[in-house]
């Protein structure tokens, strides 16, 4: 499809420069409009290479050629002056060109940048890392753009496998630090810390004095055991567990965001075979439908999360989220699927 759009691009701006000289070429008494022959190279600038832009160029004096010799011009000072409007229209039209290409390289390459940013800060993962099978995705709702406040980690640790999922108040370049800080925190402190209040508070105090007075950020870490997981929830969605039952894994007391001094109490909560925890950001519980029905969390992870595999289930439940919105995301959102190995899917929970 690309290249058919590509093709019509090409033959908009020649079409453009051929009707623009008709009367010179059917009425021989009628001196073309030179300068208005211009707009095709100009037009050619805006969406095709330097290249082409100089061939349209090359057609555009062809048929000034053809249709000033149609008319009988003469050649006198006006003459000479609308010849050198168009061929000082035709050399803006190529430098143009070339300006726009150099752009789009820049512009490629800098998205490139972003892509290779996006998988440092924020690792992709399908394997089983300490004993539990994790998968992730992350989504970015600018297109311009590759990475956002979202943000998530893992840490195998001598304490177990822990899990970090968070969201950066704000968007753009704030956002984008504030996380990139989060995480350096947490690959910093996941190793030493020895239970997860003390890793919250640890991170708490490091981000605190590099954020603005209405900047935070929301939080929940999670640390894998033997038929257990250990949670602690600065201000974030719940997770999910599925299994046997599909149920949110409310914090008992809830607990301020990280960078407003939280004072995080940890939960434990039992495994049992196959169940799966699933971490979120925002991104998915507060996605709207056209007619702004949110997204119905409970029911559609029921479905998506009894697909047999983690990169499965997750790929299901952006597609229904993608068939709801019924288009791509409005917010950044980050997911992150964890299953303990040795056990496959459960059987169809029950909301």
């Amino acid at each position: 499809m690309n290249t058919m759009n590509g093709g019509g691009r090409l033959l908009v701006a020649p079409a453009g420069c051929l009707l623009a000289a008709t009367p010179g070429l059917l009425i021989g008494r009628v001196q073309p409009v030179l300068p208005l022959l211009a707009l095709g190279p100009l037009m050619a600038a805006t969406f095709l290479g330097a290249r082409r832009t100089l061939l349209v160029c090359c057609w555009t004096v062809l048929l000034a050629l053809a249709a000033g010799l149609g008319s009988d011009a003469q050649l006198n000072a006006g003459f000479a002056v609308r010849w050198g409007a168009l061929l000082v229209g035709c050399a803006c039209g190529v430098y143009a060109a070339r300006r726009h290409g150099r752009l789009r390289a820049r512009l490629a390459e800098a998205r490139e940048v972003a892509r290779i940013t996006q998988e440092a800060i924020l690792r992709p993962v399908s394997r089983t890392l300490s004993g539990t099978q994790v998968s992730t995705r992350y989504h970015c709702a600018h297109p311009e753009s590759s990475v956002g406040g979202d943000l998530y980690d893992l840490a195998v640790t001598p304490y177990g496998l822990r899990v970090l999922v968070g969201d950066a108040r704000g968007h753009g370049l704030d956002a984008l630090r504030t996380a990139a800080d989060t995480l350096v925190g947490f690959r910093e402190l996941a190793s030493t810390a020895p239970d997860l209040t003390t890793l919250a508070k640890a991170l708490d105090a490091r981000l605190a004095p590099g954020l603005g007075p209405e900047d935070f950020v929301t939080a929940v870490l999670a640390e894998f055991g033997p038929g257990e997981v250990r949670l602690v929830n600065c201000g974030h969605p719940a997770p999910l567990r599925s299994g046997q039952r599909l149920e949110l894994l409310e914090p008992r007391v809830p607990a301020l965001p990280l960078g407003l001094c939280p004072d995080p109490q940890q939960y434990r909560v039992r495994l049992q075979p196959g169940d799966r925890l699933l971490l979120y950001t925002d991104g998915l519980t507060e996605s709207r439908a056209l007619d702004g029905t949110p997204f119905a969390l409970l029911t559609e992870c029921a479905t998506a999360l009894s697909e047999p595999t983690p990169d499965a289930a997750l790929h299901a439940l952006y597609e229904r989220l993608l068939a709801h919105t019924g288009g791509p995301p409005t917010d950044d959102l980050a997911l992150v699927l964890c299953q303990p190995t040795g056990v496959g899917a459960g059987a169809p929970v029950r909301v």
